[in-house]
């Protein structure tokens, strides 16, 4: 069997087509031949998995099915908590931490009838990596295992692409949901600020991080977005508003839909690989084509996003991550033990002014998308690098293409945009308004289903 979408397996169970046991021992069959591979997951939970299984097949054999997601196998980035499963963050602090609550995004899937296959590599603390001096490797890329998969949604990026799992969560405080997406060639969706609750989730920053999921397909996104979005009063930062349906438009297309291309962003500001660029160019075509109007939207220089982004990032780091500096310093990993006291050198003044910033920049890009209805850019360089030729202040020496809409908090999506001359995938970048998630979903999806990148898995 080769591993279906979330949508597809839905269907076929939900016909009594497919058995959630059968497609559960698949995931873990795969798991088994692959990972050694790919060290995408920290822990297989295989008994937890099995026990899930048998009780979504009951709830369909009995006639009360949960949904769509009753039956399908995900698993969690490893700064998710789940009760009564280690929960490390990829890193020798937590290596034996083992939390008591799931958090709330945990909870809604499982609540929707999710099997829980494990927990997932990420970088350490969402931050530090592709690191080599943790108690984990870092996964590699299932398209060529010498190349990198971006983070720090590394083992959930590597895990769907690969098939290993349907879907799987993320958290996107830079990028870390869109990165992996656009190396591994998958789709992962960085909502609204505050649409999925945070509650549970190892914090990397107090005003920047994002929880979402990530999959094969972009309907699979809003499947699993639609379980994870909603209010949580223990997230402060979480949304008190209705979640719409996510997949009801899902198919209709973007007819009229403005799209804004971001040019100087990945031609001038971040010059973009000759292959990325042509990909670029193909997906304008291909809007154009199905009916969008599309033209240039102009924003502050990327260089600006990224200055104030990463200033902030990295002081709120710091500021999370004191105590353990402190008295912990020799347990965490080279790379974000330097990333993390640098946060340290910077003053409150600098701090201010780059949050003063940030307001400007907001309102600069809501000033643009009056007369767009989506943003289009580049999703990274070009095709992942090897992973061992990844600099310790890579996000330093370049400008990255995501952080802009952390700071906005607006919903951006990368998707597959094609492949590189090695074989690597290449991802185009859509944002909306902020809580237009379901517009940035159906352009994506429209792009999606006029190409043909989604014929083949990574490793199959």
């Amino acid at each position: 069997m080769n591993t279906p979408t979330i949508a597809e397996a839905a269907a076929l169970i939900a016909a009594r087509e497919l058995s959630p046991v059968e497609l559960t021992r698949h995931c873990l069959d795969r798991i088994g031949q692959l990972d050694g591979q790919l060290n995408a997951f920290l822990l297989v939970t295989e008994d937890r998995a099995m026990a899930d299984a048998r009780a979504a097949e009951a709830r369909v054999m009995a006639g009360t099915p949960r949904g769509p997601l009753d039956g399908i196998p995900i698993a969690h980035k490893d700064i998710y908590n789940t009760a009564g499963i280690r929960t490390t963050a990829h890193s020798r602090l937590l290596e034996h931490h083992v939390p008591t609550e799931d958090a709330t995004t945990v909870a809604k899937l499982a609540a929707a009838g999710t099997v829980m296959l494990g927990k997932l590599a990420t970088h350490e603390f969402a931050l530090g990596g592709p690191s080599f001096d943790l108690p984990w490797p870092p996964a590699c890329n299932p398209w060529n295992t010498d190349h990198f998969t971006s983070g720090s949604s590394s083992g959930t990026g590597a895990a769907v692409a690969a098939g290993l799992i349907l879907g799987g969560t993320g958290s996107d405080t830079g990028g870390s949901i869109r990165g992996p997406a656009a190396l591994c060639g998958i789709a992962g969706i960085k909502p609204t600020y505050g649409l999925c609750s945070r509650a549970g989730v190892q914090p990397l920053t107090y005003s920047m991080d994002h929880t979402g999921p990530m999959g094969w397909t972009v309907e699979d996104c809003a499947l699993l977005l639609q379980a994870m979005a909603g209010h949580d009063p223990a997230d402060p930062a979480s949304l008190d508003r209705p979640v719409p349906d996510f997949r009801a438009g899902l198919a209709s297309g973007v007819k009229g839909l403005r799209i804004g291309v971001v040019r100087h962003f990945h031609e001038t500001d971040n010059k973009v690989d000759d292959c990325q660029q042509q990909a670029i160019d193909a997906a304008i075509a291909i809007f154009r084509g199905l009916g969008a109007v599309v033209g240039e939207a102009t924003l502050p220089s990327l260089q600006d996003f990224q200055a104030c982004g990463s200033l902030i990032l990295t002081c709120e780091a710091f500021a999370l991550h004191e105590p353990w500096l402190r008295t912990r310093f020799n347990d965490y990993g080279e790379i974000i033990r330097d990333r993390l006291v640098f946060g340290g050198l910077i003053s409150g003044v600098d701090y201010v002014q780059a949050v003063r910033r940030r307001r400007e920049l907001c309102a600069e890009i809501a000033r643009a998308m009056a007369d767009f209805d989506i943003l289009l850019t580049a999703g990274a360089q070009g095709e992942a690098p090897r992973i061992d030729a990844v600099p310790k202040w890579a996000s330093l020496e370049k400008p990255g293409f995501t952080t802009p809409f952390n700071l906005t908090g607006q919903p951006a999506m990368t998707i597959c945009a094609g492949f590189g001359p090695s074989g690597l995938p290449l991802g185009v970048q859509l944002a909306g308004r902020p809580f237009e998630d379901a517009t940035v979903l159906r352009a994506a999806h429209a792009f999606e289903t006029a190409t043909p990148f989604r014929a083949k898995r990574a490793m199959s």
